[in-house]
């Protein structure tokens, strides 16, 4: 072995409600055919248990953060969000992903790559796979930074040190447009949906459309056959309405199906990523679909119970996630203002990871196993 084979620095960080491993951009191959090879052997795709790496076995816990010196004057970081595919050998760089921007900071402190504040540290952020651009604060006493705090977050045990996080420019983050279909409502299979794209383009359609009643758990959403071979289909051909082309093997757009609030939010919501239920639902989607439910016409305002603020709260299978979106209904199509979430971060560990093997193909004639051969015998037991 050698070069990236003998091992990369890398952090494992829990991002809002993902786990992901972040690393340095020039700790990276700066080819991306190769950085990509290299990710698939690290996180131990393809395979669903991701049993040879360090994935854990769900789109969750199976994301990749690439961080960088700020990109251009007036930026501290550029941040690139890979998703990477549990049984697949896919690497995606189509889409943001806000919780594991809660993380990008303090790491980018903790590597050394930007100066923390004796208080509070508040740093720009360069989305680069969209092109968008967040702020992150979060507490830095003494020049360190403190992962401990008082905010819980659904989905999430205990508590931790809050990441407030301001997005700009989000609108139109994957198609170029808020509305990507220039529509409020479109009908697919039969079915009337929203395509918003503030932040991460969504599809929205009604859970009872689905058959379901969108209060459902995970396992039993997971458990549904029919129903993720209908939410492809649904996405498939709203990827082409929505300008993104063929997204077969995609992670966008995801798809979410609401209800009415049950539980004192202002709309319950079911995602899927891309056919796969999210257990919560991830922070760029959550201010996408909340924007859909502030269209005079879209699908998810004929659900939503909306306060009189911006502050949205967003009930998901495991919890709430509350974000903030403000729109300029006056325009048309409307303007996307700001956006706001509160998430939490922690380090998990810090160290050096080792990447899977390349494959090595084996010998034509393999001798027979001796007596004391270890030999698989069932499903990767050995003797």
């Amino acid at each position: 072995m050698g070069g990236f084979d003998d091992g990369v620095r890398c952090m494992l960080m829990r991002g809002g409600t993902s786990k992901g491993a972040y690393f340095l951009a020039d700790d990276l191959p700066g080819d991306p055919g190769e950085r990509d090879d290299l990710l698939l052997r690290i996180l131990g795709s393809p395979d669903p248990r991701q049993i040879d790496g360090i994935g854990g076995a769900h789109s969750l816990t199976s994301k990749v953060a690439v961080v960088s010196a700020g990109p251009e004057p007036g930026v501290d970081l550029g941040y690139l969000f890979l998703q990477v595919g549990v049984d697949e050998p896919i690497v995606s760089a189509r889409q943001n992903c806000g919780n594991l921007l809660a993380g990008v900071g303090p790491f980018a402190v903790e590597r050394g790559l930007v100066r923390a504040g004796r208080g509070d540290t508040e740093l720009r952020i360069r989305l680069l796979n969209t092109g968008g651009l967040a702020t992150a604060r979060f507490p830095t006493p003494g020049g360190r930074v403190d992962y401990r705090g008082g905010t819980a977050i659904s989905g999430v045990p205990g508590t931790a040190a809050a990441v407030v996080l301001g997005f700009e420019n989000t609108a139109g983050s994957g198609t170029g447009r808020l509305l990507p279909t220039g529509r409020e409502v479109d009908v697919i299979d039969g079915i009337e949906v929203t395509c918003v794209d503030n932040g991460m383009p969504v599809v929205v359609a009604a859970a009872e459309d689905f058959g379901i009643t969108g209060y459902e758990p995970h396992e039993t959403l997971a458990a549904d056959e029919e129903l993720r071979e209908r939410v492809q289909s649904l996405r498939i051909q709203a990827g082409k309405l929505m300008g993104l082309g063929d997204v077969a093997e995609d992670a966008v757009p995801k798809t979410t199906l609401v209800a009415p609030p049950r539980d004192g939010g202002a709309l319950c919501t079911r995602t899927f990523i891309p056919v796969r239920p999210h257990t919560a639902i991830g922070v760029l989607g959550a201010i996408s679909v909340v924007t859909a439910a502030l269209l005079e016409h879209g699908v998810a305002g004929r659900y939503a119970r909306l306060p009189e603020g911006p502050r949205v709260d967003v009930e998901h299978p495991t919890g709430h996630l509350q974000v903030e979106v403000e729109l300029d209904l006056s325009t048309s199509p409307p303007t996307a203002l700001r956006a706001a979430n509160v998430r939490t971060a922690r380090k998990l560990f810090d160290g050096t990871v080792f990447p899977r093997p390349r494959a090595v193909p084996a010998p034509a004639h393999s001798p027979h196993p001796g007596p004391y051969s270890s030999t698989r015998v069932d499903g990767g037991s050995h003797l």
